[in-house]
């Protein structure tokens, strides 16, 4: 039954999701480069394997360029492994290689209280991908996320605390690591539009029972947040989250741009240490001494997960000290992961702990 739907595919009859797809994602771009697709078994991810291949098909090539990675989380008992082996039964019918990974133990993925990390899930499944991608020499990682993930995305950021960059919820394309590239070409579909190109696939898909559990606040957002807006505030609030998201990302963008033309003209290094003229710094809004100094932790690799308001705002603050320091004052902060922060006479200096 699978050669002959890939043989109907490559006849040049494209479903409108597959044309689609390959209008925001061409296959061209893609094919000789080699995609790690993250295949959890839900609708979303098995509707992008579905699409994939496809529009691999129609551009007649052999077998090549695609791998699926499954994750395992051990979350959810037998359900799990029965989510596992049903992805390895799916590409074994189209032929198509599948990496299965896995925490050494569910515990790993767990609070201090027992329940379930939706952020500790995150970072292994993302690290599980990236090691398969570099495994195997490939430039891509693609997930299934949609425009539905973007919206509860931006309101999960909002409540938690977020800045203009936040606001613009998840990028369509990130690093991994500097050879491997995160790609989501879904997230301009939605999931209705989805779930109905299966439909007419005739393709099933697994269910996983977690995403109606209310202890995860994506999972809140999506159940209970969502129809509460739509139905006593905005009958269209996902079209209007999303527009948010839009104009967020366009003002970050270019706050991102100007902060690194900023950094190099307001810095200089020496060594390891990284030289500010707090004069024309001083003249800059805050918004974009902070966006200068995230700037250069990116730059230089340093953690930045530790780095909340606080320590943005306490380098500012540096700039506003070196103003008025006499010549032989100096105020030294410590920040997370050991990078030293110095106010002197007209001057920021900052560094990492050296040896």
């Amino acid at each position: 039954m699978a050669e002959e739907s890939l043989a109907a595919l490559g006849s040049g009859r494209l479903h409108p999701v597959e044309t689609r797809l390959a209008t925001v994602w061409p296959p061209q771009e893609w094919l000789s480069r080699g995609v790690i697709l993250a295949l959890s078994g839900g609708p979303d991810s098995v509707a992008l394997f579905r699409a994939m291949l496809a529009l691999r098909q129609d551009q007649s090539t052999d077998n090549g360029g695609l791998i699926v990675a499954h994750f395992n989380h051990r979350l959810r008992g037998p359900a799990s492994d029965e989510d596992a082996q049903w992805v390895e039964n799916l590409c074994q019918r189209w032929a198509v290689p599948c990496q299965i990974g896995s925490p050494r133990s569910a515990d790993e993925l767990m609070t201090q209280k027992g329940s379930p990390s939706e952020a500790l899930a995150r970072k292994a499944r993302y690290q599980f991908l990236r090691q398969v991608a570099e495994q195997y020499g490939f430039r891509y990682v693609a997930t299934a996320h949609t425009a539905d993930d973007q919206v509860e995305t931006i309101l999960h950021r909002i409540f938690r605390g977020t800045g203009i960059a936040g606001l613009a919820g998840m990028s369509r394309a990130r690093l991994l690591s500097p050879a491997v590239t995160l790609i989501r070409p879904f997230l301009s579909f939605s999931r209705q539009e989805l779930r109905q190109y299966l439909a007419d696939l005739g393709q099933d898909y697994r269910h996983d029972a977690s995403n109606e559990d209310v202890r995860f606040t994506r999972n809140r957002i999506r159940r209970q947040l969502l129809p509460l807006l739509r139905d006593q505030f905005n009958p269209h609030v996902e079209e209007a989250v999303l527009r948010l998201g839009r104009l967020a990302g366009e003002v970050a963008e270019w706050i991102h741009t100007e902060a690194a033309r900023q950094l190099k003209e307001t810095a200089f290094h020496e060594g390891q240490t990284w030289v500010f003229r707090a004069d024309r710094l001083a003249k800059l809004p805050n918004f974009l001494i902070r966006e200068i100094f995230r700037s250069l932790w990116r730059q230089q690799g340093w953690p930045q997960q530790q780095m909340g308001q606080a320590e943005w705002e306490l380098l500012v603050e540096a700039v506003r000290q070196a103003i008025h320091l006499p010549h032989q004052r100096l105020v030294r902060r410590t920040l997370p992961g050991a990078i030293f922060v110095e106010a002197v006479a007209g001057q920021v200096r900052v560094y990492p702990l050296k040896g």
